[in-house]
């Protein structure tokens, strides 16, 4: 194995992931290991069925000693000089040794130890049926122990393709860890069967239910906050007129009442970036300083202005300014609670090359100076997440027209100010609004990518989907399932989806049971809706259509995760300037099982990187995660993960393990979910996360493997120091030259409406565009034949 040494991202980066346990659980099964005490000699100098192995620049030493739990031997490796990297001994990766699996089950590891470090882990490793032995994750640190002690680990359900496992104890810092009696049990199945508790159909596929009080706001970003409430931010909502009289609105939803509150909104945040503070306030910055002219030479303006709106209060406060003004920016929280933040328009309508650094020790934006610069427009809206050792992965999905240049696709290292391209991506300039997310559990590093299309060019949306395992040494996506088609409204009510149709404005939710539901989205710019939801399951790589919304859900949408395991969908913008007020609530079918675990109580809310955490629990559970709660606009929430909690079971008391990694899970308030082998999940208990990496080592590099350590792609360093990116002030796909601000006249029109006036009028008319002004005496889509200042009139159609 090889290590990358990061300090990325000014983080100090712990473990992979947390998963030691201290409590040993019961036998369900004869003991899997062979030669667990050592007791048998191999044909070298290690036992039957041990190895050797590690890492990187060390000292080290394996010994069998007869120092031993019980027997006559027991296994110590010591590490007297350390560099980098570790050593273990692991079950030998054989046929003859390392223990059978099966999919989907969960086991039980344990050991007797005695460590005079604190720098040592459970390592778990998998044989993957087509790809070969490979690592699977990391496991907590075992506490430095003089007499022999106990621990134990239940691994996460095994993952599809793995036929054996191999495991052992890593030490990566000076000092010995003692072995012995090792043993390894499948997890009995205790479980009953569901009860469907709804119609047939509802439990198979969930169900929607349209709430009674609408939305009060055009709210196209949605924040749910530490105390389970949703902020739904507005500003103008994409309505000139509001945006002339000064009135900028967010409301806050209580999901526990059904009621709304609206309050005082300093600016216009109409398409700003926004992102959850480690303490639990939202960091909101820009937003539209001003609409594109009605002649079309100026486009959407961005402001420098950052505010942070606290729960408690229901207000917000003005930061420092940005450096640059960035409509449609990232937001990525990192590691050490800093927030990095990318592209977006300029206050002159270019695009912003400026990476803005949020310090939060400082509680300020960084000058430019002291933040690392490549010079890079990401375009809007980029999608950055945040990966295990702290670099970002730009996933392709954005928003508005083209991709980047390149493969659309990329791996951005902070600390060494370099891009690289990745490859794989499909259509990489047709994912225009599509969505990716970090699949549960995030110790997996796997982003999925999936629809999009292209408002600049307009085609039918698309079905794709791709895959990208950032474990990999050269990580490139693979194609995945396509999106199950639906029915799309083109005007005439809705008919089923054909050929190639699929949908951009996708809506992507992570499920507390680890699988990602899909829902929303239009087939063409701002237009066409689809009415089609599916849940995809990351360990088959599969799609299962369920209920869809019977709301339209296109432009400013969004779908987001309640506490209570429920997911909220609000919004629509369509072209012709109308709001989508209806909100839509789903309830997944693991809702409609029968009762639901409940966690009844949680010993401590605060939580450190690295902690055992104890909850109880009122009946047998299968898993725990933490969720970090939605930040959502035009189908984009980077920070959306799901961290695994390994867990420790004793009766109705459950030890949770916290990964020491804090690029894993940023420093935050999470949503705590229990779930039982059915995969019912509990209602969430909120937890603060914070704290430094619980690593102790005197070096302060983390145990962290290889992951995209190899790159191969084409590798840009910074370029020349520029002020910004020239952009369209068509950049949001409307002709200015018809109509108001808010009604969006496509540059392009769908590619099955002929180039003539009476089509274009007909699919004006279709999509209930209404009388349109032209402005100005420009009439480029020859929507006033006749010239009276009016598009689309009766005598525009008259043929001459």
């Amino acid at each position: 194995m090889r290590s990358r040494r990061r300090p990325a991202l000014l983080a100090v980066m712990g473990l992979t992931a947390g998963l030691l346990l201290s409590t040993p659980q019961p036998a369900s099964a004869a003991n899997l290991i062979k030669n667990p005490g050592f007791e048998t000699a191999g044909t070298g100098d290690m036992p039957y069925c041990w190895s050797k192995s590690g890492w990187g620049d060390n000292d080290f030493s394996f010994t069998t000693t007869a120092d031993a739990h019980s027997g006559t031997k027991a296994m110590k490796v010591e590490l007297t000089r350390r560099v980098s990297g570790d050593r273990k001994a692991l079950v030998t990766e054989s046929t003859a040794c390392a223990p059978v699996v099966t999919v989907g089950k969960q086991y039980d590891l344990g050991l007797w130890y005695k460590s005079t470090t604190p720098d040592t882990s459970l390592t778990l490793f998998r044989h993957d049926t087509t790809a070969g032995w490979q690592y699977w994750t990391d496991l907590k640190t075992l506490e430095p122990a003089g007499a022999w002690t106990q621990a134990s680990v239940r691994t996460p359900a095994v993952p599809a393709g793995t036929d054996r496992i191999s495991w052992g104890v890593s030490v990566y810092g000076t000092g010995s860890a003692t072995t012995d009696d090792y043993t390894m049990d499948q997890v009995a199945d205790p479980v009953p069967d569901p009860v469907c508790t709804g119609t047939p159909a509802e439990c198979a596929n969930g169900r929607w239910d349209v709430l009674p009080t609408k939305n009060p706001v055009r709210s196209m970003h949605s924040v749910v906050l530490n105390n389970g409430k949703v902020l739904l931010i507005a500003g103008s909502g994409n309505s000139e007129e509001q945006f002339k009289a000064g009135t900028f609105t967010s409301a806050v939803y209580n999901p526990a009442t059904g009621t709304y509150k609206v309050v005082p909104t300093p600016k216009d945040m109409f398409c700003a970036g926004h992102v959850q503070l480690q303490d639990g306030r939202v960091l909101v910055m820009s937003g539209n300083k001003g609409y594109p002219t009605a002649d079309g030479t100026i486009g959407y303006q961005g402001y420098k202005d950052s505010y942070i709106f606290d729960p408690v209060s229901e207000t917000y406060s003005k930061t420092n300014d940005m450096n640059d003004g960035h409509w449609y920016p990232s937001a990525t929280a990192l590691g050490n609670g800093d927030v990095i933040s990318f592209g977006g328009l300029k206050e002159d309508s270019t695009g912003s090359v400026t990476a803005e650094l949020w310090s939060d020790a400082q509680q300020k934006w960084l000058p430019t100076w002291q933040v690392n610069q490549t010079w890079s427009y990401w375009g809007l809206y980029p999608s950055m997440i945040l990966m295990q050792d702290g670099r970002l992965f730009y996933s392709g999905s954005h928003t508005f027209g083209n991709n980047i240049p390149g493969t659309g696709s990329a791996i951005y290292d902070y600390d060494a100010n370099t891009v690289t391209q990745t490859p794989g991506l499909q259509k990489k300039d047709e994912r225009d609004q599509s969505a990716s997310v970090l699949l549960p559990p995030a110790q997996d590093q796997k982003v999925l990518t999936l629809g999009g299309g292209n408002i600049d060019s307009n085609p039918d949306a698309n079905r794709l989907t791709d895959v990208i395992d950032l474990k990999t040494a050269n990580p490139a996506y693979v194609a995945g399932p396509p999106i199950p088609q639906g029915t799309v409204d083109l005007g005439n009510g809705k008919v089923a989806q054909t050929g190639t149709q699929g949908k951009m404005y996708v809506s992507a939710v992570l499920l507390p049971d680890g699988k990602v539901l899909e829902t929303g989205g239009a087939l063409h710019n701002r237009a066409d809706p689809v009415f089609e939801s599916s849940i995809y399951d990351p360990a088959s790589n599969t799609f299962d259509p369920v209920a869809a919304d019977p709301q339209a859900r296109g432009y400013h949408s969004s779908s987001f995760l309640l506490p209570d395991g429920r997911v909220m969908s609000t919004g629509d913008n369509p072209g012709n300037g109308t709001w989508n007020h209806n909100v839509s609530i789903y309830t997944p079918p693991y809702l409609l099982k029968g009762a639901r675990p409940a966690i009844t109580s949680v010993i401590d809310t605060e939580w450190t990187y690295g902690d055992t955490q104890r909850i109880t629990v009122d009946r047998p559970i299968a898993k725990a995660e933490l969720v970090r709660p939605a930040a959502v606009t035009h189908s984009s929430d980077p920070n959306q993960r799901f961290v695994d909690l390994p867990l420790s079971v004793d009766g109705n008391n459950v030890d949770l393990n916290v990964t020491s990694n804090p690029n894993m899970a940023p420093p935050g308030w999470y949503m705590l979910f229990a779930v039982d082998a059915n995969g019912v999940p509990s209602v969430a208990k909120w937890v603060h996360l914070q704290g430094p990496s619980a690593l102790s080592a005197t070096d302060a590099s983390a145990h962290v493997h290889s992951f995209a350590d190899d790159l191969q792609g084409k590798v840009t360093e910074p370029g020349k120091k520029r002020t910004s990116q020239k952009v369209s002030p068509t950049v949001s796909g409307c002709d200015r030259h018809y109509g108001s601000i808010n009604v969006c006249v496509p540059t392009a029109f769908p590619a099955e409406v002929k180039k003539t006036t009476a089509a274009r009028c007909a699919w004006l008319k279709s999509n209930d565009y209404g009388r349109l002004k032209v402005n100005g005496k420009d009439d480029p889509l020859r929507l006033d034949r006749n010239k009276d200042g009016v598009a689309c009139g009766k005598k525009d159609l008259t043929r001459r």
